[in-house]
């Protein structure tokens, strides 16, 4: 099946009242895993790399690693880039054969973001790929994006900033967070924010990224054969129905593909000191994601 941009997705999406998983990978067990637990639960999914990934393997070996995934895959398939983090690399990725750009602009004034991602909408569009943007930062760590603290997202601005820049969906910050601990204390997150912006963008598809639930049998493997883990908490099922019920339809899992794999992979070397073979200990690893992203499908579709 050919690879898809996430348009038709997103308007699915919002009708039938779910969210379509993006799902982060940084290599190919990763990204087979993903792709195998889809066509298990017959789910359309998002595959994501972000620009660290892009740089690490090579935008050329991804587009062809996901272009076979899509040739045996029985679900729709995108290719997106997460956080890209220049109008070249947005530029580079679309021309290669990504179906999805995400250019994050969002630790920039709002004038300069407008600028910006305009210019990779009007270069995506003319090309019939999909344009993610962001307004509002959220706190955590992922690959070299770091901030200590959320910045809210103002919905008057996102509101604006939709109009101006005719971007196909808007990232925005309501309290999660990216990395292993989203929260300290209660988890929270700013319903009134999507609640206001639904009100003057009622089909508009709203993304959140940092939505990794942080599954405690992962956490707990890696910490027993041998991992550090700490204060590691994640996004409640709760919370993700009640953003999906404000239109939110495309939810973002990165740390926890993290953890699966990495968990199976410690459990086996653990339990099989002389093995060499990474086809045997990654493959172990891989079965552990093809679990986690069922789990997370049946919980958000």
């Amino acid at each position: 099946m050919k690879l898809v941009n996430t348009k038709e997705m997103f308007k699915d999406a919002i009708k039938g009242n779910y969210a379509v998983g993006a799902f982060n990978f940084s290599n190919m067990e990763m990204c087979q895993g993903i792709v195998k637990a889809a066509d298990l639960e017959g789910k359309d999914i998002i595959l994501a790399v972000s620009a660290g990934a892009v740089r690490y393997a090579g935008v050329n070996y991804i587009v062809k690693m996901v272009e076979a995934a899509a040739m045996e895959s029985k679900v729709k398939l995108a290719l997106h880039l997460d956080h890209g983090d220049s109008v070249e690399i947005c530029k580079d990725c679309i021309d290669a054969g990504f179906t999805s750009v995400m250019y994050d602009g969002s630790h920039l004034p709002f004038d300069e973001n407008v600028r910006l991602t305009k210019e990779v909408v009007e270069y995506a569009h003319a090309r019939d790929i999909s344009v993610e943007a962001e307004l509002g930062i959220l706190a955590g760590i992922e690959d070299d994006i770091e901030h200590e603290e959320t910045v809210y997202t103002n919905p008057q601005d996102a509101i604006r900033f939709v109009e101006l820049t005719n971007c196909d969906s808007l990232a925005i910050a309501i309290g999660t967070s990216h990395g292993a601990n989203k929260f300290s204390g209660e988890a929270k997150l700013r319903f009134d924010i999507l609640e206001d912006i639904r009100k003057e963008l009622p089909e508009y598809p709203i993304v959140l990224h940092g939505t990794s639930s942080i599954d405690p049998e992962d956490v707990k493997l890696i910490n027993q054969y041998g991992g550090d883990i700490k204060q590691a908490s994640g996004v409640s099922q709760e919370l993700i129905r009640k953003a999906i019920d404000l239109n939110v339809c495309k939810l973002n899992f990165a740390t926890d593909i993290k953890l699966a794999m990495t968990a199976g992979v410690r459990e086996y070397l653990y339990n099989n000191p002389s093995e060499t073979d990474p086809r045997v200990y990654v493959g172990y690893g891989t079965e552990l994601v093809v679990k986690r992203v069922r789990t997370i499908l049946k919980n958000i579709n």
